[in-house]
């Protein structure tokens, strides 16, 4: 696959209302986005002899696979123009980085427990949601 993948957990409130952010602010309808959960991103990770960590948001640009901080700013050049200062995160070392992203991702289910999707008939085919 050449297509931008998100992979994220399913089951996660907090995770969902950031793919939803994602799809308000993007730029272009050019990401898919994949549930860790589903059988297209077990297969995927399985064919990179990966296994992936459901407390993990993952970011595949069409050749290489970024996982927490890096992944999440992997995401900017996608979004409208509003949100590139988010560009400025690349000037944070990424243990920091990825330490905030942990304490975050530790308490992920706490922040945002529940979670109502309503996708349009576009951003429908933009999804593998199935288990």
């Amino acid at each position: 696959m050449n297509k931008p993948v998100v992979f994220f957990d399913g089951d996660c409130g907090f995770c969902n209302k950031s793919v939803q952010f994602t799809l308000r602010h993007e730029k272009d309808p050019s990401i898919q986005f994949a549930s860790l959960q589903s059988q297209f991103a077990l297969s995927f990770f399985q064919a990179k002899n990966l296994a992936p960590d459901l407390s993990t948001f993952y970011f595949y640009d069409g050749k290489k696979l970024y996982d927490r901080s890096t992944a999440a700013l992997k995401i900017i050049p996608f979004l409208k123009w509003y949100l590139q200062i988010g560009i400025i995160g690349w000037l944070i070392p990424k243990k920091l980085r990825d330490k905030v992203y942990n304490f975050v991702a530790n308490r992920r289910m706490k922040i945002s427990n529940g979670f109502c999707v309503v996708l349009s008939e576009t951003q429908k085919s933009r999804f593998h949601l199935v288990r």
